[in-house]
């Protein structure tokens, strides 16, 4: 079992567990600058986020406005800036955590854009979809929201001159657990190799309420189950998925269901099949 663990973990290039405080802001450290080299490697100075109201975009918007505030004083150059983009599908149920994710953030700037416009207006050209079971339709339209939130995305990063920023992690990664081309596509990764309770303890070192820090992740793109909780739909918890990638031991049933997803889920780690 071992042995699989850390061939996976080290495929996702999982961060060791923070020994202590001054490791914690020392990764802090690395991440920001890791977010400042692509800026300057794409001669760009704008970044653009979207945020759900969720610990992973609330954690990788206060390590890009950090980047960009340093910038700012760094260079002199007051052309850096962070835009945190609401992305609703008309009104989230969980706004009021959306918007105490921004209070916490202090974005340079504020932009929100509906989607359900555009989502409808494509579902309803697709035939298929017009005859399809309620859980097909579901499910579909639901990736259709993913990929629709990063279109916006890219359409005001494309307008800003800007990069558009991943919210992706180990913990999720592992499990395959986001839209292809959808949250999946971005040009940086700043959460790429930590777990989920590192994720949670980056943003708790800001000062992220716990509120928002333990909030029960959710992808929430489901009409039929709003809200679905992801450790629901991943059969095993967040907990367990952290315990995996970094060697300790798990049950049978989850390390089993965790291999096997990531097995299934390979083809979203990579680049399109070529010949």
């Amino acid at each position: 079992m071992q042995a699989v663990q850390q061939e996976i973990a080290q495929a996702l290039k999982v961060q060791p567990p923070f020994a202590d405080a001054a490791a914690l802001e020392q990764e802090v450290a690395r991440r920001v600058a890791f977010i400042k080299d692509c800026l300057a490697n794409a001669r760009l100075k704008t970044l653009v986020l979207g945020i759900s109201g969720g610990v992973d975009s609330l954690t990788a918007a206060l390590l890009a406005q950090r980047a960009i505030t340093e910038l700012r004083s760094e260079t002199g150059d007051k052309a850096y800036t962070f835009i945190a983009v609401r992305l609703p599908y008309q009104v989230q149920h969980d706004e009021h955590d959306a918007q105490a994710c921004l209070a916490v953030i202090k974005p340079d700037e504020v932009h929100t854009v509906d989607i359900a416009p555009a989502v409808k207006a494509l579902a309803a050209e697709v035939e298929e979809l017009k005859h399809g079971s309620p859980t097909l339709v579901d499910f579909v339209v639901g990736n259709v929201k993913a990929r629709t939130r990063m279109v916006a995305q890219y359409t005001l990063a494309g307008a800003r001159a800007g990069l558009v920023i991943g919210t992706d992690h180990a913990a999720e990664a592992v499990m395959g657990f986001f839209t292809k081309f959808g949250d999946g596509a971005c040009d940086l990764t700043p959460l790429a190799g930590l777990v989920k309770n590192q994720v949670r303890a980056i943003a708790r070192h800001f000062g992220a309420p716990e509120s928002l820090v333990e909030k029960v992740p959710t992808a929430d793109l489901e009409d039929l189950e709003p809200g679905k909780p992801d450790e629901a739909a991943h059969g095993v918890t967040y907990q367990e998925i952290d315990a995996f990638l970094q060697g300790q031991p798990v049950r049978q049933e989850a390390f089993d269901i965790i291999v096997a997803t990531y097995r299934k889920t390979q083809h979203k780690r990579e680049q399109p099949y070529a010949p």
